[in-house]
């Protein structure tokens, strides 16, 4: 699929400040299954950006601006195109596998040691008796359609479990932005049984890691103009998802917000251990606290020939 994605952030101060110093993690990854073209950054007041590649791999800009200014725009602007994330090679390597070898992996020194920083606790998904309780609470079995009718099967491979977590919080909480705040934590979101994309992802995180299953927040966007019934005008936001690591199959993609499967619609613009790592636009400036923040995201899918 190709995609055209604009990204406008803007701050508006009570009063002039001054020495703004910014980073901005808005460039999406090119990578086996997206690849972007066209990619270009305008920040007003001007000013010169300097890119660097963080310990995770995702692009950085940082910027300053000196002067005194009242508003601050970040815009970015893109063309992506993607294709499906599940290869038939995929397919196979899942059906073929043996589920004791997997998890027999996730449990040795040499992939503890690789991915250690995915599967320690941090800020947003602190190892709390509520996500033990709910690692506990992912059914033990999973249906499968079949030609007459659903038959229940032992969720025995990593990635069947990984899914059935996934659908669980799709399926148990309720997408709600009143309910929570960009600090929310993971076990918080336990009795709230509410939330956004940001703390379902980090509620999935949370409980793969009590797992034993490394796990890492995933920012980007999510198409879905395609899916409004013909609509023309609709919101588009940023989204936030999970990627699990799967013995063989390697990092996989998880929406526990969406009920659609992962496919090219999605974005990949980063990913880190949480929301802190991947942030989109975070700065420091000297001035007023009084500040007002509009953001705005366009995503349009353009034919193959545009």
């Amino acid at each position: 699929m190709k995609l055209k994605i604009s990204h406008i952030t803007t701050y508006r101060y009570a009063q002039e400040v001054i020495d703004s110093v910014n980073e901005i993690r808005l460039s999406p990854v090119t990578n086996e299954r997206q690849s972007c073209y066209n990619y270009s950054i305008s920040i007003e007041p001007n000013a010169s950006l300097f890119a660097y590649e963080d310990s995770f791999g995702n692009r950085v800009h940082a910027f300053s601006v000196n002067q005194p200014h009242q508003m601050l725009t970040i815009k970015t602007s893109m063309i992506v195109v993607t294709t499906e994330p599940f290869t038939m090679d995929d397919k196979k390597k899942l059906l073929s596998q043996k589920p004791s070898k997997a998890w027999e992996m996730l449990a040795s020194d040499e992939l503890i040691d690789r991915f250690i920083e995915f599967l320690l606790p941090t800020t947003y998904t602190e190892m709390t008796d509520e996500i033990d309780k709910l690692k506990d609470a992912i059914p033990s079995l999973s249906v499968v359609e079949t030609a007459n009718s659903g038959t229940a099967i032992p969720v025995s491979s990593v990635y069947e479990w990984v899914d059935a977590l996934c659908n669980y919080i799709r399926t148990h909480f309720t997408y709600d932005p009143e309910a929570t705040t960009v600090n929310t934590k993971a076990y918080e979101l336990i009795s709230k049984q509410r939330g956004v994309c940001q703390d379902f992802a980090h509620l999935m995180i949370a409980v793969c890691r009590a797992k034993g299953i490394p796990a890492r927040y995933v920012s980007g966007y999510h198409f879905v103009g395609d899916l409004q019934g013909g609509v023309a005008d609709f919101e588009q936001a940023s989204h936030a998802w999970v990627e699990a690591y799967v013995p063989e199959l390697g990092w996989c993609s998880f929406d526990p917000t969406n009920a659609t499967s992962f496919d090219d619609r999605y974005v990949k613009l980063g990913h880190g251990r949480d929301y802190t790592d991947i942030v989109p636009v975070k700065g420091i400036y000297r001035g007023t606290s009084e500040q007002e923040l509009v953001v705005t995201v366009d995503v349009q899918k353009l034919s193959n020939e545009a």
